[in-house]
Formats: C-alpha cells, structure tokens, sequence
C-alpha cells in the first residue's frame, strides 16, 4: 500500500516537472531559438512581409524545439498512463505529424499566396507549442474510459 501511494507521489511529482519544463522552453523561447519568426508574429503581420529566413536553418531551430517538446510530452504521457506501447503510439505519431507539418511549413514559406502568413503561422503553431500532447493526453483518457 505504501509502495503505491509512494509510486503516485512520484508520477505526480514527475509530471509536474515536466509541464514546468515546457512552461520553461516556453519561457525562455528567445534565448533559447533563434527564430526570426518569433517576433514576426508578436506584431500585426498581415501588412509586413516574411523576413528572411534560411531553410536549412530554420529547418534545425524547429526540429530541436520539435524535439524537446517531445520528449517533455512522451515523458508527461507515460507517467499520466503508465503504458510504453502509448509513448511508443506517440512517439509514432510525433514524427509522422513532424514529417508532415515540416514539409507543409516549406512548402507554403516558399509559395507566395493570398493566406501564406496565417497558414504558417498555425502551421509553425503546431511545430513549436505542445498541442499535440494535449490532444494525445486526452484521446488516450478517452481510450481507455471507453475500454473499461
């Protein structure tokens, strides 16, 4: 008994130092990327054009913030449920939607249209805040209350 009230102390524990460490990379983003992009979109970016950027670059800033969330994420998602197969789904499903979201980010930054800014913008949106594990954390809750 005391054995399983000291494991869920400890997942407890675990889980709120890893959403503290994403509170952190979200935090410090500044000093921690250089992304040209930050402060673009801090601004009224409808009437401003994109600033230059090098793909190959920008390509490393967002794989290692990709990266660091995912790891933070993975983290969170096996203390909350305990199963590796899920961490092994998701991280799966991490670098599938990183294929997919990197690639469609390229793609519409060297596109010139109409809603390239705001498609980047949600695109990048993805890349570098957690949503997928908000998404993950809460389909797999979902999963599993639906299995009992």
């Amino acid at each position: 008994m005391r054995q399983k009230k000291q494991n869920k102390v400890f997942r407890i524990l675990a889980i709120v130092t890893l959403v503290f460490l994403i509170i952190l990379v979200r935090a410090f983003e500044n000093q921690l990327f250089n992304d040209p992009l930050l402060e673009f979109f801090k601004k009224d970016f409808s009437s401003l054009s994109l600033p230059d950027v090098s793909n190959y670059a920008y390509f490393i800033v967002l794989f290692f913030r990709y990266a660091i969330n995912t790891v933070l994420s993975l983290g969170i998602i096996y203390f909350v449920f305990n199963e590796i197969e899920l961490v092994k789904l998701s991280l799966v499903l991490y670098l599938l939607f990183f294929a997919l979201l990197i690639i469609g980010f390229f793609t519409v930054a060297n596109i010139s249209y109409e809603n390239q800014k705001w498609h980047l913008f949600y695109i990048r949106r993805f890349i570098i805040q957690p949503i997928f594990l908000l998404l993950f954390v809460a389909g797999f809750y979902y999963q599993k209350r639906g299995l009992r």
